[in-house]
């Protein structure tokens, strides 16, 4: 069965030599590949094609993915900052 995956949703890789990284799904190519990207590595302006399967759905969606207008240096900190933020839950936590 395929991972439930669409555009917006966070996804750490399952398989390769990226195995761990935590990515942001932007289009499903079609019913096995899907595009990636982090904002670092892997900015808007090059993109990784990955195979559903060895993605693992994290189930958080960004509230909106960077357009075709959006300056690609805003949307890749748009992109890093909502990933950093699923790291962090809680910010304001002391604990």
């Amino acid at each position: 069965m395929k991972a439930p995956l669409k555009s917006g949703i966070a996804a750490i890789s399952r398989a390769g030599r990226d195995k761990g990284r935590v990515y942001v799904v932007l289009c499903e190519l079609d019913a096995d590949f899907v595009t990636v990207c982090d904002g670092r590595l892997r900015p808007l302006e090059r993109p990784k094609k990955k195979r559903r399967k060895h993605l693992l759905s994290m189930h958080h969606e960004m509230a909106s993915l960077p357009g075709p207008t959006t300056p690609a240096a805003q949307g890749n900190h748009e992109i890093r900052k909502f990933l950093e933020s699923l790291n962090d839950p809680d910010p304001h936590d002391p604990a």
